[in-house]
């Protein structure tokens, strides 16, 4: 469909005149008309609302106007045929939480502890600044939490489309959405995510386990999605990387040729390919024994890049609680929400001294083209630096 807003709203393509109508009847600026027609995005929540009064009919029947056939459209062409009761249904009614109380609380956030839908349906509209997920992968693994992780697949995604639903409706305009996942089920959701938001990159991140796997190549990377809820993200301040050089004659890796004089002195744009996440597995770092665990350096460098001190990270995935601990660190206030015991991430907040130091030692890394005492030895060997070219 080439205008699939317009078509959805019935105004005729070129009727300037009609268009101009339906603007002063819905009060939605043409620009917002022209970014969701454009990208064929669901209009965001107060903008939709208003065109659904407008045109006197429902969200489901706007978005089989528009071609979005999302979990509520298919279950209501489902439904036609009989009803539709779902595992993920079950599994959300019995992890209700309490939403008066939260379960754990610091200075700067507020930790539930039960189903992160219910906590989503309790938050404002329009009222966070950065969604980072990192949700169960559906691969069978066993969780203290007892959820499901062997759900048919459809039911997977159904259960992902509703609370990153959610997800998209608390998160303000310019807002930054990151999800975190395998590349198989990440495949599926970009597909979603694209006629919501505006897509930004797909990061890959080199994680190697050594497994032998036959039949296919082997995985060694981990998706992460990055998406904004509208043209352009409200921060975007990327850390910039130090060039790769040997460690034991300090020689460059890459040849930049005749580019050397062009070097920015505070290091190399960070690209969509991640080599340098490590995985947790010394149990000197890891807090949560009976799955993965994500880095610290990871979060660090998504919320420094997506928000500023002060900012609301959303987190619907507790996990081990590094989004909590490194937006605590980091001056960000946060919200989250997990279904299984919370005492590792109780007791994470125990070791903030240990875990600003490993922070530390991450971010001392950033933002210069060489180390001070790596500049210093190429300086001594002859070798050129950002300031033979001042």
């Amino acid at each position: 469909m080439k205008h699939p807003l317009l078509s959805a709203c019935g105004i005729p393509i070129g009727d300037k005149k009609s268009l101009q109508d339906f603007i002063n009847k819905t009060e939605v600026s043409a620009a917002s008309l022209k970014y969701y027609d454009s990208n064929g995005i669901l209009p965001f929540d107060n903008d939709l609302n208003r065109i659904l009064a407008h045109l006197k009919i429902d969200e489901t029947t706007f978005k089989i106007r528009m071609g979005i056939f999302d979990y509520t459209v298919r279950e209501f062409l489902a439904s036609k045929h009989g009803a539709v009761n779902t595992e993920a249904d079950k599994a959300q009614k019995k992890h209700k939480l309490d939403l008066q109380k939260p379960a754990f609380k610091t200075r700067l956030g507020k930790m539930y502890k039960g189903d992160c839908i219910s906590l989503l349906q309790s938050l404002e509209t329009d009222s966070v600044d950065m969604v980072f997920a990192d949700p169960p992968f559906n691969l069978k693994k066993f969780y203290l939490s007892s959820i499901d992780d062997d759900l048919p697949q459809n039911e997977y995604i159904r259960w992902t489309e509703e609370w990153l639903n959610d997800c998209i409706r608390v998160l303000k305009p310019g807002g930054s959405l990151f999800i975190w996942n395998i590349p198989k089920w990440n495949t599926y959701f970009s597909n979603y995510l694209n006629s919501r938001l505006t897509f930004r990159h797909w990061i890959a991140t080199d994680i190697k386990f050594s497994l032998p796997i036959s039949g296919r190549l082997y995985p060694s990377h981990y998706s992460l999605l990055y998406y904004v809820k509208g043209e352009r993200p409200n921060t975007f301040t990327p850390d910039r990387m130090q060039m790769e050089l040997c460690p034991s004659c300090y020689v460059d890796l890459k040849d930049y040729g005749g580019y050397k004089n062009k070097m920015n002195p505070d290091g190399i744009n960070l690209t969509d390919v991640w080599y340098d996440i490590p995985p947790v597995r010394h149990k000197k770092y890891k807090r949560r024994l009976e799955a993965n665990e994500l880095s610290i350096k990871l979060l660090d460098r998504i919320i420094e890049m997506s928000t500023k001190p002060g900012d609301i990270v959303f987190d619907p995935f507790g996990g081990s609680g590094t989004t909590y601990v490194t937006a605590e660190l980091k001056g960000r206030k946060w919200i989250g929400a997990e279904l299984g015991p919370i005492d590792a991430i109780v007791e994470r907040f125990d070791m903030l001294v240990e875990e600003k130091q490993l922070l530390d030692k991450y971010r001392s890394n950033y933002n210069k083209l060489f180390p001070t005492e790596i500049k210093l030895k190429r300086k001594q060997l002859k070798m050129w630096t950002d300031d033979s070219f001042k």
